[in-house]
């Protein structure tokens, strides 16, 4: 696909750029993995032509990793630069989110059918963090018990494979209750330092395994503490020699895949609270800066759509929950439940800024965000390598 182009309030209404829930979408990438199928019933080629009679598939999921942002630097990943399908670009999910994204990608299901609709949900009067699994703002305190992984997102990942598909995976993420709700049972074979992820790989596929799922997060950690820039670049220049020592390894017929989960925006200082009048109308938050939901005091949902539309509709796309769901922002119809999960209003930024949420300070230090719906936030790569 090509890119949309990046709308403006200034020039002429933004248009956000929707998942592609039927074809090159994150949320489909797996069920086509694991199918062995490359292109779909209706002749969609978005799977890079080079998968299709692969042996041996390696998915790796560069977190953050934007195809825009991407396209700019292409000079810096010449190892990715040269891949098949470097020219296209497929979708994240909404929102543009780690949490969310990660569980479409690993069940191959949208937002709508595994529940993790964001980073920060309701449950109850009280946030879930799904990264940390941590309730309000008890940020050390597991919340496995009070909220039970497999109650909360149901959906096992990597359906309809053969055999359990192992995951490469940092040493850090071991043993979490986010990942236990996006990789169930999956056995986690763990690296240290970047070095590391291509040893983890090769050794899987020794094994003789048709799959193998790995994830890398630098990219995101950079971007969110510095935004776009050298230490940026840097980060991309170590990212393509990981993906180079893991074509290294692959044997015949073996090819690997490298996506993201979603891609970014520099916004820094940029960051909207609400004023007092809205501020009244507003239970608490829950979401993130750049796809902030506002849980509205009883009564008052209709008159907070109406005042922040009035108020942020030339910089944000103010929608209520039903008419996400409507238009199909989600993938489908909210499962049972899933609904409380979510507020009444959402802010959803097109401009370069994000909406506070006083009790999330720390979330207000990043320099680049995502969860938006723009095309730099939305595009990601599918690029496939072959070793020599």
């Amino acid at each position: 696909m090509s890119a949309p182009s990046s709308a403006r309030a200034d020039t002429a209404p933004a248009v956000p750029v929707l998942p592609d829930y039927a074809g090159g979408c994150i949320a489909n990438l797996v069920p086509r993995i694991v199918t062995g199928t490359a292109t779909a019933p209706d002749g969609a080629d978005w799977i890079p032509e080079v998968a299709e009679h692969a042996r041996q598939i390696v998915l790796l999921v560069v977190d953050g990793l934007g195809w825009e942002q991407l396209r700019a630097r292409a000079s810096l990943a010449p190892t990715l630069s040269a891949g098949s399908g470097i020219d296209r670009a497929i979708t994240s999910i909404a929102p543009t989110t780690t949490a969310a994204a990660l569980t479409s990608i690993t069940t191959g299901r949208p937002p709508a059918d595994h529940g993790i609709l964001g980073y920060r949900l309701a449950d109850g009067d009280r946030i879930l963090n799904m990264l940390r699994w941590t309730l309000g703002n008890e940020l050390d305190a597991d919340a496995r018990r009070s909220v039970p992984v497999r109650t909360f997102q149901p959906i096992a990942p990597f359906p309809g494979s053969a055999g359990p598909v192992p995951v490469v995976s940092k040493f850090d993420f071991g043993g979490t209750g986010f990942t236990a709700a996006h990789l169930g049972d999956s056995p986690l074979h763990d690296y240290r330092v970047p070095s590391s992820l291509a040893v983890e790989v090769a050794a899987r596929l020794r094994s003789g395994v048709p799959f193998v799922y790995a994830y890398y997060d630098g990219i995101d950690k950079v971007a969110h503490a510095y935004g776009f820039g050298a230490h940026y670049d840097a980060e991309l220049v170590a990212v393509d020699k990981v993906i180079a020592d893991v074509v290294a390894v692959l044997p015949p017929g073996a090819v690997l895949l490298v996506t993201a989960d979603h891609g970014q925006i520099e916004v820094g200082s940029r960051v909207e609270l609400l004023g007092g009048e809205a501020m009244d109308m507003v239970h608490f938050f829950s979401g993130e800066g750049r796809f902030r939901w506002l849980h509205a005091r009883p009564g008052a949902a209709g008159d907070l759509a109406a005042l922040c539309e009035e108020r942020y509709g030339g910089t944000t796309w103010v929608r209520s929950r039903d008419q996400l769901v409507d238009d199909g922002w989600f993938g489908g119809p909210l499962a049972d439940g899933f609904a409380d999960r979510l507020g009444d209003v959402a802010l959803i930024p097109f401009e370069p800024i994000a909406f506070v949420d006083p009790a999330d300070t720390g979330e207000n230090r990043l320099a680049c965000r995502h969860g938006s719906l723009t095309t730099d936030e939305m595009l990601v790569p599918l690029v496939a390598l072959r070793g020599e």
